[in-house]
């Protein structure tokens, strides 16, 4: 197997893009990933797109060959992903193997999603058609719902604050103000959310005892990533940045049939699987993207991945251990919760930013100095999906 490096990132920023169309938003993001790589107008062997709502929002299937045609890729080999929220981890995934067994040395990667075309109430019903169809979907479960359902859970078994979950919401939105690319740049305080009489109103009860604060907005986005063998790359242009494990583990669908619903098996599973694979261990971690479509998650997440023990996550984000500067940074892009959750995009975005972070390319204010390993975790379903890879810098 050889190793593969990341070398092309692109993004667009993330939030309401009334003005594009899906595929806009892909052939922009796409056009500035096989830029950042240097190839100019060169073809690539394959593409790979992470989408989960396009048949049903956009009435629109078959999006990967669209995307090649409208970029001049033909003759380019292409597919279209779908795995729920994880569909951005799924085609990185792909791509990663893709090269890696030798069958193509450069692959496309692109994931994005436009949400923002309907309202509200209808998305959150599109995102919640990954819940089981027959005893879940059928009595208007939502992932809000089994949100809340799990952080009062967490709560209860390992004494989660409120306080905690603020203090995540605070972090990542103060990081997200920072992020050209986020969908969300207001800032909070916890003064606002505690002390404030206005807060009642501007963050409501989502899904007890979440709050508005608490959960990732809506949004439209896309990013991408290019790939090649390591050994390709006689004299590159920028630090190369390897994909050096992954791992992807599911767990039963329902959480009620789970022996202990706030055990997320496969998050533990995904990321001893891609710590195995690099030859890392989760202390030589510089800094991670976790998906926190949920403040909870972000908390629940640097436990299972084996940054804190459990019961010790909501701690450390109190502590500040999880803040830039801190002892393992985390979500410095402003995350889901303020960089915005355009499913199908997550999972690449999530490596854009990390191969940002490991290039030492962002400005002092994001920056996580000298980070030469970093994390990424994409949470499909609930829990029951989920892909993590583990990318290092090399210095050649």
């Amino acid at each position: 197997m050889r190793d593969v490096a990341v070398i092309g990132v692109g993004m667009i920023p993330f939030g309401r893009r009334d003005e594009d169309t899906l595929m806009d938003m892909l052939a922009y993001a796409s056009l500035k990933a096989l830029d950042d790589a240097g190839l100019g107008d060169k073809s690539v062997d394959a593409v790979y797109v992470g989408n989960m709502g396009g048949g049903v929002i956009q009435h629109q299937t078959a999006i990967a060959s669209s995307l090649v045609d409208r970029l001049s890729l033909l003759p380019a080999a292409a597919e279209t992903v779908e795995n729920g929220p994880a569909s951005g981890g799924s085609a990185v995934k792909a791509g990663l193997l893709a090269v890696a067994s030798g069958y193509y040395d450069t692959v496309l990667v692109v994931g994005g999603e436009k949400m923002r075309e309907v309202t509200g109430w209808r998305a959150t019903d599109f995102v919640a058609t990954l819940t089981h169809p027959q005893v879940e979907y059928p009595y208007g479960i939502t992932l809000p719902g089994m949100a809340g359902m799990f952080t009062r859970l967490y709560m209860e078994k390992y004494g989660v604050t409120r306080e905690a979950l603020v203090s995540v919401a605070i972090k990542n939105q103060e990081m997200g103000g920072l992020n050209p690319y986020a969908h969300v740049e207001m800032a909070i305080t916890k003064e606002g959310i505690f002390d404030d009489p206005a807060a009642i109103v501007n963050n409501p009860v989502a899904a007890d005892p979440l709050h508005l604060y608490d959960a990732c907005p809506v949004s439209d986005g896309a990013a991408a990533i290019v790939l090649c063998p390591l050994e390709m790359l006689k004299s590159p242009a920028k630090p190369p940045v390897i994909i050096a494990g992954f791992g992807q583990a599911t767990d039963t669908q329902t959480l009620q049939e789970r022996e202990d619903p706030t055990d997320l098996k496969a998050v533990t599973l995904a990321a001893q699987q891609a710590f195995e694979r690099a030859r890392l261990k989760p202390s030589d971690i510089h800094v991670a993207e976790l998906h926190d479509a949920f403040t909870i998650l972000e908390i629940a997440e640097s436990e299972h991945v084996g940054f804190f023990k459990k019961g010790e996550g909501a701690k450390a984000a109190l502590a500040g251990k999880t803040r830039l500067g801190g002892q393992i940074p985390i979500n410095v892009s402003g995350g889901l919760k303020a960089r915005g959750h355009p499913v199908g995009a997550t999972g690449v975005a999530q490596v854009v930013d990390i191969v940002w972070q490991l290039r030492h390319e962002l400005p002092k204010n994001r920056q996580v100095k000298n980070a030469q390993n970093g994390l990424t975790v994409n949470f499909g379903g609930f829990g029951n999906n989920v892909l993590a890879f583990v990318l290092r810098r090399v210095e050649k």
